[in-house]
């Protein structure tokens, strides 16, 4: 039994323009592009944390469940609003949110007081984490932007907020298992 395999190209993007789920045609500079083309990055530089970490930090079965909503969140941004599936197409619960408050607790409760701004660094795993933050804020800005005009599910706005604030505290974690972390002087001349 032979299968047809799909072409990875389709030349109907060679204009600027692509569909949305429900088959919209719009522009590749629109901000919904912007905004799951930011989550997918976000998604992307997840992964190379992941990479960067031991496979037993017990961290990664969360940083690879953000991973898999994520891409709900994605598919959620990238469906029309006036089709059914975006009504009901986003998987983000007040559940996930909570699990992922559950885990920035866990992590905050072995750090020390924070009373200075920290700079991203110390070791590549911390610094990824911040990238990762980063990226989570700009998806977070052009989400919101969005929002201003057209229906955006709450639930998304808080998980992808959520995520953020894991990730910085994710990142303190991080680096001071194995360095010190790096604080803002603000007298730096």
């Amino acid at each position: 039994m032979s299968s047809t395999k799909s072409k990875l190209y389709t030349r109907t993007g060679d204009q600027g323009k692509t569909s949305l789920v429900g088959g919209s045609r719009v522009s590749k500079s629109s901000l919904r592009l912007h905004a799951y083309g930011t989550i997918d990055e976000l998604n992307a530089n997840i992964g190379l944390l992941i990479c960067e970490i031991s496979p037993n930090d017990p961290q990664l079965i969360t940083l690879q469940f953000i991973q898999h909503k994520l891409f709900s969140v994605g598919g959620y941004l990238a469906t029309e609003p006036d089709s059914p599936y975006y009504k009901h197409g986003c998987s983000i619960s007040e559940d996930n949110i909570k699990h992922i408050e559950k885990e920035i607790d866990t992590i905050d409760q072995n750090l020390p007081p924070l009373n200075r701004f920290v700079l991203p660094g110390g070791n590549r795993a911390a610094a990824q984490a911040h990238i990762c933050r980063t990226v989570t804020r700009r998806a977070e800005r052009i989400i919101c932007e969005i929002s201003e005009n057209e229906p955006v599910s709450q639930l998304v706005l808080q998980f992808v907020n959520r995520i953020s604030d894991y990730l910085f505290a994710y990142s303190r974690e991080l680096c001071l298992k194995s360095s010190e972390e790096i604080f803002w002087d603000k007298d730096c001349i």
